[in-house]
């Protein structure tokens, strides 16, 4: 062991990544001693509870026209490129990647090597080196940790370096701005700076499980799961919004994970061993569970505005961001399953949130439709949410995560419906957005029907239901549903104007054909047939 060398180190060391002569090096160290590093260099404040509040500055979300994928050969003729996955030149990675080897000499550095994926066939070793102690236990929280006598002969599969405090320059280096997010799929390696945002790790390693997986016949989601006592397993897809954390903390159900997840011929498996939160406006009494992390030792607060004489919180407080996050390890939360996998799963939810105010509360789709929704991801914002909005917007982010996926999204669909066709599993559309009119108009649609719907579709009980097709989306749509009113069921009777309500929904079509033309070329004829067009 080097003298420099604290905690417990990999033989594995950092000069196999460029790191040479950097100060003293901490070695998977746990929360406590992290706190510790954290609270004396000022990094951070111990609030009511023992939650670790940290800011993030500038940076409060993800960075997007910040990220780039290396272009090297080896790799090059498998990435989706575009506006989403963006190429910086080999040159400029390998430049960046010696500045910030040379930022990390002579500096303290905190290293966590870890697991992303909870099935040991698909997992994938981690390790995250950072000049940041409270980035040291995001990364501890966030991902799987090995057992103690896994540590010395850790070999990772992939590296990040985190310099959250180096700033990149443009015109030097070929970075859009000081924050880069960078991958080298060639050199296993990602860089990280000028950012001190900590989801920019998180999704990273998403982003490497979402290219590497279906090479090996494993369907990568930005999805969360749960499964019942019976072993069924339902996954729920759904953007910002759309209720997906809140519908699979199921009191009946355990837990799988609340965020990505792999589906393999073994089933389903959560690729993290913790989870991060929005807590903006969090409500005690809708989302006990997750409330109650917040005033919890181990988990650590982004952005979250809290007294300074009384350390209270104040998660109503938007001051410092919108996107304020919690994150904590997954057993933080009651029920969950321990062993973060589950079976093939029986029921696919996507969730939308239209604020148009027109698809159906709940619908099954066939495997072609559920391809298609897949594909299109479609969600709404509203009125307020951001400036310049002022009536419902649609928002389509394919597969569910579009910012994350490294190949084509057609990959992941196909896998998707062959999952499907191997395991039976149904599909379920539900709108968790607005009845009885667009946003202004209408209302929310109502959690405790939203719940009953979705319990009756995971539970079996809409099986054998009589479904009659919706005459401008084409879903199925169950003509009885228990507990849930037969009127809520069709949209267009929850509308005063039903001629209003068919302007509105060909308008909701219009944009669905205008999105799906980038996929027209990549699709089969089914898949064409079951899509959505204006006329």
């Amino acid at each position: 062991m080097a003298s420099k060398d604290l905690g417990t180190p990999s033989a594995f060391g950092l000069d196999n990544h460029g790191v040479v002569n950097p100060g003293p090096v901490h070695w998977n160290y746990g929360a406590e001693a992290l706190y510790e590093e954290t609270v004396r260099r000022g990094l951070g404040t111990i609030t009511t509870g023992g939650a670790l509040s940290v800011e993030t500055g500038a940076y409060t979300g993800r960075s997007p026209n910040d990220k780039f994928i290396v272009d090297e050969p080896a790799n090059r003729d498998q990435v989706w490129w575009g506006a989403v996955n963006k190429p910086i030149e080999e040159r400029r990675f390998d430049q960046l990647h010696a500045l910030t080897a040379s930022y990390l000499q002579n500096r303290d550095v905190f290293v966590q090597d870890l697991y992303a994926g909870a099935d040991p066939e698909h997992r994938l070793r981690v390790r995250v080196v950072s000049e940041s102690p409270w980035h040291s236990l995001f990364a501890r929280n966030m991902f799987i940790r090995p057992a103690a006598s896994e540590l010395s002969g850790f070999e990772p599969d992939f590296t990040i370096l985190h310099a959250p405090h180096l700033n990149a320059l443009p015109g030097r280096d070929g970075t859009n701005s000081e924050c880069f997010v960078l991958l080298n799929l060639a050199q296993r390696l990602v860089l990280i700076g000028g950012t001190r945002y900590a989801g920019e790790i998180k999704k990273s390693v998403f982003s490497i499980m979402n290219y590497l997986l279906p090479a090996r016949g494993v369907l990568p989601m930005h999805c969360s799961a749960n499964i019942g006592e019976a072993g069924d397993v339902a996954i729920f897809f759904g953007l910002s919004g759309t209720g997906k954390t809140t519908l699979s903390a199921d009191g009946t159900r355990r837990l799988i994970g609340d965020d990505e997840h792999g589906w393999s011929d073994n089933g389903v498996f959560n690729f993290e061993g913790g989870c991060y939160a929005k807590v903006i406006k969090l409500n005690p009494e809708m989302e006990p569970e997750i409330w109650s992390t917040t005033r919890r030792f181990g988990t650590i607060l982004e952005n979250v505005v809290f007294d300074p004489q009384t350390r209270e919180l104040d998660l109503d407080d938007g001051t410092l961001a919108e996107n304020t996050r919690a994150s904590y390890p997954i057993d933080f939360i009651p029920n969950i399953e321990p062993t973060g996998q589950g079976g093939q799963p029986k029921n696919i939810v996507m969730l939308t949130a239209d604020a148009f105010g027109v698809l159906p509360p709940i619908a099954e789709l066939t495997p072609e439709q559920a391809m298609y929704h897949f594909l299109s991801g479609y969600t709404a914002r509203v009125a307020g949410t951001e400036r310049g909005v002022t009536e419902p917007q649609a928002t389509f982010s394919t597969c569910f995560g579009a910012p994350f996926m490294p190949r084509h999204p057609t990959v992941y669909a196909q896998m998707l419906r062959e999952r499907m066709a191997q395991s039976g599993a149904r599909c379920w559309l539900v709108n968790t957005g607005w009845s009885g009119g667009s946003y202004g108009e209408g209302q929310r649609m109502s959690i405790h029907h939203t719940r009953a719907m979705v319990r009756a579709a995971i539970e079996g009980k809409l099986g054998s239901v009589a479904k009659v097709p919706d005459e401008n989306f084409g879903v199925l749509i169950p003509e009885a549903v228990p507990n849930v009113p037969a009127e809520v069921l069709q949209p267009k009777s929850t509308w005063a104007d039903g001629g209003r309500y068919d302007e509105v929904a060909r308008t909701l079509r219009g944009l669905f054909e205008k999105n799906f033309e980038q996929f027209e070329d990549h699709v089969s004829d089914d898949v064409k047939k079951a899509g959505i067009y204006a006329a």
